[in-house]
Parts: C-alpha cells; structure tokens; sequence
C-alpha cells in the first residue's frame, strides 16, 4: 500500500549491529561539543590507510551530536543539491538574478540565502582531491565518505568492482525512511539513474551502470544490477512514493519506441518493461512524461514522471521543449504536494542537476539561469512547508572552475565584460578594462574546458559558442580574441578558459551548506561532506528510533553503528 494513504510501521526485533571500528589502542574524543550538544568518542586513525565505512560513519555522527542535530524534531527532510554549484557559482547566480529585477545585483539574496543556518563542506572522495557526483551524493545519502564513480558502497572495492560492490552496501537515507514507514521522493532535473539521485536507492559499482545494456557482461553475471532497476525493485518499504526527472530510455527496453520522439527507442537489453513493473508495483500510480499529464495526475497516488529520454532540458531551453517540460519549481511542488499527506512524515532529494552540465560545457548563462531556477525550488519548498516540523537544507556536491576576474565597478553585468578598476567608480561612456595586451575581458572565466579560444575540428580560433565539445583544439595562434564588439552576455557565448580541455572539470574547493527548520541550528562550521546525512539522520526522530530499534545508536541515542542494510528490508 503507498505511503500517500498510510504509513503504518512494523519494527521489526531489535538487532545489534557491530561496531567494526579499526583497531586503534586509543579513542579520541570528537571535538569541542557546543551547548546542548552530544560527545561521541571516535578513534585516532592514519588517514587514509584506516579508514572505513565504520569510522567514517562514526565520525560524521560526532561531528552532528556534537553541534547538537540530536535537538531536532523534524518530521520532514527535505535535501535540496545544486550539482556542482559551487560558491562563485551561487555569487554570480544571485548577481544575475537581481539584475534580471532591476537593481545593481549584489545586494540580492537567493532563497536558501535567507536561511539562518550556514555551514561549510569538504567535498573529496577517499581517493580524489577533486571529488566526482557519484562519490560526494554517496557521502550525503549514506553518512560515510567513499570513491569516486561507485553509488552508496564502502570505498575498498575499486570502480567496476561488481564483487566486492556487492560486498559492501551501505545503507542510505532514503531507503532507512522506507523501512521506518515514512514516504520519500526524488526529484532532478538530470536522469533519475544519473550519479546524484542514484546513489538514493541504488548500490554500484559503477555510476554508469544506469541500465543493463552499460554494464559488462561480467558483472551481469556476477550477479549486479543496473541502476534504473535497482530502483524499482529496491527492498526497502516500497520504494520512493515520487520519482521526478529525465531517463526514460533506461526504463524502456530497446523495441519501444520513445511517445516524444519516435525515432528514439529504449536502451534496455533484458526484456525489462521497467514502467510497467513499477505500475504492477505501485497499483494506481500514475506515470506521465510531460507537463500536462503531471498537471492532471492525482495528488493521493504515487508518481513516475520521465520528461525525456535522458536528462531534461536546461531552464533556458524549457520553453523549446514540444511536449512540454515543468519547471524545477514546479516538480518540487508537485512531489511536496503528494508527500505532506503521508502519515509518518517523508525525506525528498531535490536537485538541480543541470548546472553542472552547463559548466561542463563552459557555458556560465546556463549554469546560473539553472541555478536560479533551483533557488525558485527551494523558495517554492520553505514556502508550502513549516520550519517547525521541516528541516531544508541546500547544498551542493562539489564546485567548478568557474572565477570572477578583474574589479568590475558595482552593477556591472555579471556577464558582460569588466568595466571599472578597484576604488574607483565606472569611468564615464563604459569603457572597458583591459588586459596587460590591451583587450577587454569578461568577469567570468573557466581555468580549464572548451571555452579555450584555440581552434576545434568544430569551430574556428577565438571566443566559441555553445555548443563545443571537441575532441582536438590547437594552441591559439593569435593570443586572446578582442572581444569589443562580442556579445558575452549571449546565452550561448562560452566564457574563455585557460586550459583546453573537452569539458570543463569540477572544483576541489569546499561548498556551501544553508539550513532552516527543526536541528537546522547544528548545520555551522566546516564540517566533512559525509556529516550532512547526520544532521539529517539525527534530526528527524522516526528516523532516529529506526536505527535505534535495530541496536544502531549509543546510550545517547545517538545512531553511531554503521547500519547493516539487510535489517531493514
């Protein structure tokens, strides 16, 4: 039965989990715990050589209970992700955005930034400087950081390891509110398979392993499942009361034709009607694929939306989209407006997936229109929502290269070209600043990506349009384009990078972390990316008394035990 209509639970005996901790002859308390807050003793380790799942799990529940997440009484939890939005990239997103209203911009706030709760968070993979989406959602969805490309394992198997993925599971979120009896949703912008919303209800080897026609045939044998599947079919409760985004191909098998575009087919191999397995799954659930059918489904049923084959279009393209596409904005209120009925509260993952992509193609306009349409989510969430029984918090896995360069004069247009020198106000008629050769520069740039001005085997040297993927770029020969008379501000200009490179690479640097609502107060500090699923785990009671009932928590009632995925299915 949905959880839309009851969310009865069955505890099951209580099972006590063990520790596993590394061997280490002393404990280390976790740190200063601030008024209110909880010590959680966490053993001194080699970094990385003793890491595991346990300690890391572990100490991301100290680093919560201490700043006092175990305070909260949160019913609802709602995770908004900004894949790849990293600190330059909300500056100049709430630039644009104000200057779309008419002011200067930078006195503007988006809406997470009206939040009263900031925090800081290091991002890297157990094995990446540089962290990848797969790993840092993974660290947000199961409390325990782990590699690169690989979706809610323990970081020992190494990518494409399908044996020793399996071997090592762990438990996420979202599958711990369906086995505690609350309702949960993902919605992205992206594929619901991609590594973000993945690593929710999958466990991979392999982010890419979205359907059964990527894997390789080893791992098939071996006994691994595609993500899309995984998904479906996921043991815990039944499953995500709403699924929101693009990727219908890795549910279609490869003899069905797309209902949007014709010429297109599934992806899957395996004879696997996905769809029709979750309407068998999910009795009087709706699918649509477009925006209208989302409009006409009812609010007390579970829904499958799939708006295209892969991932959605970017907000700036929406409107071209034939079939019709919804807004981030209003998909968030679309799964919102289905999960407040359920009856034991519920955990929703909302991401805004496309910003990532833009950067990957160099094209800021993209990124920051994509991230002010999330800041349109997150404000449509804390409005239909009460910060007294929903905790929200706003983040982003990792950051880009995306910089602001030169000392343009205040209200200069984020994305046009310098104007102004430091102290000084903008010189009269708009003169440009320039560069030690001579030549105006924009605001924005990329240290690396195809926006280097070099000539492609698919454009010419100088400023490049979106969009360039190129496989081979050549060294520019005629040092940087003038870009006097080049519109910047163009959606589809593609700021400069330094670095030629197909696409554009993330960011080491840490993001950011805004929070509202019950335990939102814990959410300060630099805090590891992993600690963000406690504050979540350890603010929501039902959640709590979950891992409680299967031996998980300290005599605190702090859950410090890595959970063992197979009590709670």
């Amino acid at each position: 039965m949905s959880r839309l209509r009851s969310a009865s639970v069955l505890l099951v005996p209580a099972l006590l989990v063990p520790a596993l901790l590394t061997a280490c002859a002393s404990i280390a308390p976790a740190g200063r715990t601030d008024a209110g807050g909880i010590a959680v003793d966490v053993p001194t380790i080699q970094h990385p050589q003793q890491e595991t799942p346990q300690w890391w799990y572990r100490d991301g529940a100290a680093q919560a209970a201490a700043r006092g997440a175990m305070a909260g009484k949160a019913r609802n939890v709602i995770l908004f992700v900004g894949d790849g939005m990293s600190l330059p990239t909300v500056a100049a997103a709430r630039i644009l955005d104000g200057q779309r209203k008419g002011g200067p911009g930078e006195e503007n706030r988006l809406s997470w930034e009206r939040f009263p709760a900031t925090a800081l968070s290091k991002t890297y993979n157990t094995n990446a400087q540089t962290p990848d989406s797969a790993g840092t959602m993974s660290a947000m969805a199961t409390g325990v950081k782990t590699r690169a490309g690989v979706l809610s394992i323990g970081q020992s198997p190494r990518r494409g390891d399908c044996a020793g993925a399996l071997q090592a599971p762990i438990l996420s979120l979202w599958e711990l509110a369906e086995a505690g009896g609350m309702a949960t949703g993902v919605v992205t912008t992206a594929r619901v398979t991609h590594a973000t919303p993945g690593a929710t209800f999958s466990h991979s080897a392999d982010r890419n392993w979205e359907h059964d026609a990527a894997m390789p045939e080893s791992a098939l044998a071996a006994g691994c499942v595609d993500i899309a599947r995984q998904i479906v079919e996921t043991p815990y409760g039944d499953g995500p009361e709403v699924l929101m985004g693009g990727g219908r191909a890795m549910f279609m098998r490869e003899d069905q034709a797309d209902p949007e575009y014709p010429d297109q087919h599934g992806k899957r191999r395996d004879s696997r009607d996905l769809v029709a397995q979750w309407r068998q799954r999910k009795p009087g659930g709706r699918y649509v694929w477009n925006a209208a059918q989302l409009a006409q489904a009812p609010l007390d049923a579970p829904l499958l939306a799939l708006f295209q084959p892969s991932h959605m279009q970017f907000e700036h393209d929406r409107g071209s989209d034939g079939a019709g596409e919804p807004s981030l904005a209003e998909m968030t209120r679309a799964a919102i407006a289905r999960l407040q009925n359920a009856d034991g509260g519920y955990v929703l993952l909302v991401e805004g997936g496309r910003i990532d992509h833009a950067h990957h193609y160099g094209n800021a306009y993209r990124a920051l229109t994509d991230a002010i349409a999330l800041s349109e989510a997150v404000q449509t969430a804390a409005t239909m929502t009460s910060a007294d029984d929903t905790l929200i918090l706003v983040t982003a896995d990792h950051a880009h290269t995306l910089t602001f360069v030169g000392y343009p004069a205040r209200g200069n247009p984020i994305l046009g070209k310098v104007v102004g020198t430091l102290g000084e106000d903008a010189p009269e008629g708009g003169r440009f600043a320039r560069d030690a050769t001579g030549l105006p520069y924009t605001t924005l740039s990329y240290a690396n990506g195809p926006g280097y001005v070099g000539a492609s085997e698919l454009q010419g040297e100088g400023p490049k349009r979106f969009q360039h993927s190129p496989d081979h770029i050549r060294p520019a020969t005629g040092g940087r384009p003038d870009l006097t008379h080049v519109d910047t501000q163009d959606p589809n200009y593609m700021q400069e990078a330094l670095v030629p490179s197909k696409d554009e690479s993330h960011g080491g640097d840490d993001v950011g972390i805004w929070a509202r609502g019950p335990g939102s107060d814990a959410v300060r500090g630099s805090v590891e990316q992993n600690a963000i699923f406690h504050f979540m785990l350890q603010a929501t009671p039902r959640l709590r008394e979950t891992v409680c009932a299967r031996g998980g928590c300290n005599a605190d009632g702090v859950p410090v035990e890595l959970p063992d995925p197979a009590a709670f299915r």
